[in-house]
This record gives structure tokens, sequence and C-alpha cells, in this order.
């Protein structure tokens, strides 16, 4: 009543599809409306666009078709928006005078799933500066179990399987094998990373990277992101997709000058929008010097005391002073932030002396205190 959700269980989506009479089944939501409590007088029907798609706004509006038997149906379009919203709410179910009706309502929210839970009364934690999510103790979540399950990598990814161990390993000699952390990929596609994207070594940089995730995070997939010109573009990388993943992606964008403060920015959001309560390990591929090193290094500090940590990895023939020399004044260091220099070629590197360098400071970091 009074426009406000009763508790966390009357929000209806794809992790929690069924509840009073209301249910989610892909793009079609069902109400059966004699199974819904007197408590209630109102079914909000909202959409949200995908996070995991570059750009992720609504510019023209979802329509909704309402279907009831013995009635003719009914079709709704909002008018287009302009100001990136991210959720529309599209209609209302709501009682008046014994029944049900339907209201077209077609409002947007430039603030996110936040600000629609927000306005309906669902508690959402605090929102830190920059828009970033508070940190929690790292490591907290998920501790005392595995993520990896070899027989399932050994079944949906068998190439991987022998990366996998090798990664785990490396997490167990530093003692947090039963760490969970969502793990996040960017990568540069400047002009100079090209020469290494066609000889597959971007390719199987990623690989890698899924074989650690595999290790910390047990949905066998890690969000992508290509720094370039544009605005950052995100996808994904699975056990059930990975061979040839990164050589199909990357050529949907173009080369230019990379924007890595942009790409950070990106990839926060995304683990935001997500949800994830355990840490987020985020690689940073970077391939020369950034022009936007203020940018890096507010980004850096505001996340120092959120649950994020970032590791750059450096491979390729550019420069990379700035990277390299961030935690080089006694001045200015950054609690969350480690470099690691994987020469020209990281795949010549030896999986244990890779994945021993790709964790090492992250495990410092993930027992450290909040």
């Amino acid at each position: 009543m009074d426009g406000k959700v009763r508790g966390d269980n009357d929000r209806v989506f794809y992790n929690h599809p069924v509840q009073d009479g209301v249910s989610i089944d892909g793009q079609t939501v069902t109400a059966d409306l004699s199974r819904v409590p007197q408590s209630v007088d109102r079914v909000v029907i909202a959409v949200s666009a995908d996070p995991q798609q570059p750009g992720a706004v609504f510019t023209a509006a979802p329509t909704l078709t309402v279907t009831q038997a013995g009635a003719s149906d009914l079709s709704f379009t909002a008018p287009d928006f302009t100001s990136a919203q991210t959720v529309v709410v599209v209609a209302e179910l709501y009682r008046r005078t014994g029944g049900w009706r339907v209201r077209a309502v077609g409002q947007g929210y430039a603030s996110g799933l936040a600000g629609l839970a927000t306005d309906y009364g669902v508690e959402v934690e605090p929102v830190a500066p920059a828009g970033l999510v508070p940190r929690r103790a790292p490591g907290t979540s998920g501790a005392g179990r595995s993520a990896v399950d070899l027989a399932k990598v050994e079944r949906r990814a068998p190439g991987l399987a022998a990366p996998v161990r090798q990664a785990g390993q490396a997490l167990a000699d530093r003692g947090i094998a039963e760490r969970r952390a969502a793990v996040y990929l960017i990568l540069d596609h400047d002009w100079h990373m090209e020469e290494l994207y066609e000889s597959f070594a971007v390719q199987a940089f990623a690989e890698r990277v899924l074989a650690l995730s595999a290790n910390l995070d047990d949905d066998g997939t890690v969000p992508v992101i290509f720094s370039s010109r544009d605005e950052p573009f995100l996808e994904e990388i699975g056990l059930d997709n990975y061979r040839g993943r990164i050589g199909r992606l990357h050529t949907q964008i173009d080369w230019g000058w990379g924007n890595v403060a942009a790409s950070m920015r990106r990839a926060v959001g995304h683990y935001q929008e997500s949800g994830a309560a355990d840490p987020a390990f985020i690689v940073t591929q970077v391939g020369d010097e950034p022009w936007d090193k203020a940018e890096i290094r507010s980004l850096l500090q505001n996340t120092a005391s959120l649950g994020v940590f970032w590791l750059f990895v450096g491979f390729g023939r550019g420069k990379l002073a700035f990277f390299k020399n961030l935690n080089a004044s006694a001045s200015a260091t950054f609690t969350n932030v480690a470099f690691y220099d994987a020469g020209k070629n990281p795949g010549a590197v030896p999986d244990e002396r890779f994945y021993t360098s790709l964790v090492q400071a992250f495990a410092t970091w993930i027992r450290s205190p909040a």
C-alpha cells in the first residue's frame, strides 16, 4: 500500500520470478490478480537496459502489450527517451472500486535500478562518491568455498583445464584458494595493439584471465571491456564461447587512442549494477602511456576504500612508466593497485610464473583488514 513495497520479496525479476500471483518468464509478465493479496494495491511493470551492452540506455521506448482472456489486446509505447534513461516504468495494474485497471506510465529513470528502488521503498546500500559502491571487508563473502569445479571445466572447456589448475595452485600457494571475486578484464584497443590482436596474443591473454576467474567466480564468464577512442565496448568471454572470442569481438570496434579512465568507470559501473557481494578484481591490460593520467589517478583514489582491486598488466611495445610508477612515491601510494610487466608477449611467460605475478598483490590486498 501507499506506493511502497512490503519487503524485498515484492521484487519479481529473473532471480525471483514468482511472488503472490505475479510471475515473469523472459519478456512476459503474468499477473493472476485473484491471487494478489489484499494488502497489495498496485503492480508496477518496469524494464531495464542490459548493463552488459555498450551505451545501455533507452532511446526508443519498449512496447507493452496487455493480453486478457475474453478481451482485445492493448498496446502502449511511451515517447522516445533522450536523457540516458536505463530503467522505464511502462505500466501499472492498480485497484479501483473493487476491481483492477491498467495505467500506461512511460516514466524513465536515468538513475537506474537504484532510482526505481528508492521510489518504491526498496532498501539499497548508500552510494559512495563518484557513484561507486561502498567497500565491505575484502573476501568475507564466499570465504570457505571454492569456486572452481574442474569436472565442469573439463566438460565445457577442456582446453582450459590445465591453466585453471595452475591458476588454482597460485591462489592456494598464497592462502586464498577459497576466496571469491568478480573478475573483469579491460583490453587496450589502441593502434599499436593491432599486431598483438592479429597474432592471437590478446586472445591467449584473455583465456588465461578466464582460467583465473574459474577459480574465483563460478559463473564461468568474464566481462570484457575494450578501451578505444569510442565509448568503452563491453561484452563477455566464457567457458562456452572463449575460442576465438576476442578476435570476433574486437573487429566490431574501431582502432584509436585508448580511453583507460572511461573503461575503468565502465567496469566499476557494471560491478555496481550487478549487485555482487564479493570484491572486484579488475585486470587492466595496458600497452602504452595513457593520455588521461589525472583521471586514472582520481579513479584509483576514489576506489581505494571500495571493494575493487586494480591490476595493470603491461605488454606490447609501448612505454609503461606511468603504470610502473603508480606506487613509486611514498606519499601517493594506492593500496588497491598493482602493476605486472608481462613483456612484449605474455604468452611466452610460463603458466606458473604468469599466475604467481597475476595474483601476488591481489592476495596481499584481499587478506588485509577492510
